[in-house]
């Protein structure tokens, strides 16, 4: 029959099982660490901006129709974007870059806010200046061929993607990886740790005696080392030395 445990009981199985806790999270957080900054290839990320409206309209002349026209239009404009239509015609125009229409298919992401005219393309690569040249490349290409295809000229760039001067890696993020690693590692170990001391019904201390037997302890067999096995003779000898030699009062 197991008792209900409290908070204290909880502690001292964490307390007694810490080894358990620390391995894991020590081996969590190293393997994790040598991954993310070993094995795993930073990637880059790079942006352009669209805005989806006529560039011969003065501001006097925009109304409230044609806006919301140009907003429902980027909704198409972002299918257009990843079709063969138009990154065939970015990978004849740019074979440099490496990449084929597919490639290019699955690894542009096109973006809006809502209410907004504006689009944005990214796409992340390890070499940071191509997937700079990358989007800007396809940025121009689908701002060149869109009238053709839509019969309507209303699509410039806003902003080229440009290099920074130190540029840093979008993926992977090791800190934030090791500290999820750590958070799943404590976890994991704190129900080892429980499900251990759930399955361990072994005696191993005078509380546990007085717990589950209901009987005092007579007497303990303290356990040794062989050192302490060697040694413990000369000990007892010089201590019967020691209080034979001791003064006496009267």
């Amino acid at each position: 029959m197991h008792k209900e445990l409290d908070l204290r009981d909880y502690l001292y199985m964490l307390k007694k099982r810490f080894w358990v806790l620390a391995v894991l999270v020590i081996v969590a957080c190293t393997a994790t660490g040598l991954v993310s900054y070993l094995l795993i290839e930073p990637q880059y990320e790079a942006s352009a901006k669209l805005i989806v409206n006529k560039q011969s309209d003065s501001a006097d002349q925009l109304d409230l129709n044609s806006v919301n026209l140009n907003i429902r239009l980027i909704d198409t404009y972002k299918e257009i974007i990843k079709t063969e239509a138009i990154m065939e015609k970015v990978v004849e125009r740019n074979p440099q870059l490496g990449y084929t229409a597919d490639e290019l298919i699955r690894s542009i992401k096109v973006s809006s806010v809502n209410n907004t005219q504006v689009m944005t393309l990214s796409i992340r690569d390890t070499d940071y200046m191509r997937a700079i040249e990358t989007v800007n490349a396809v940025a121009e290409v689908f701002v060149r061929e869109i009238p053709s295809i839509m019969a309507v000229d209303n699509v410039s760039i806003l902003s080229y993607a440009k290099p920074a001067a130190h540029p840093t890696p979008v993926y992977p993020k090791p800190l934030l990886n090791i500290a999820i690693s750590f958070v799943v590692a404590l976890m994991v170990g704190m129900g080892l740790v429980f499900l251990l001391e759930y399955l361990d019904d072994s005696i191993k201390t005078e509380q546990d005696v007085l717990e589950f037997l209901q009987l005092p302890t007579l007497a303990m067999i303290p356990k040794m080392s062989p050192q302490d096995a060697e040694t413990a003779p000369a000990k007892k000898k010089k201590k019967a030395e020691d209080a034979r030699h001791a003064p006496t009062f009267n």
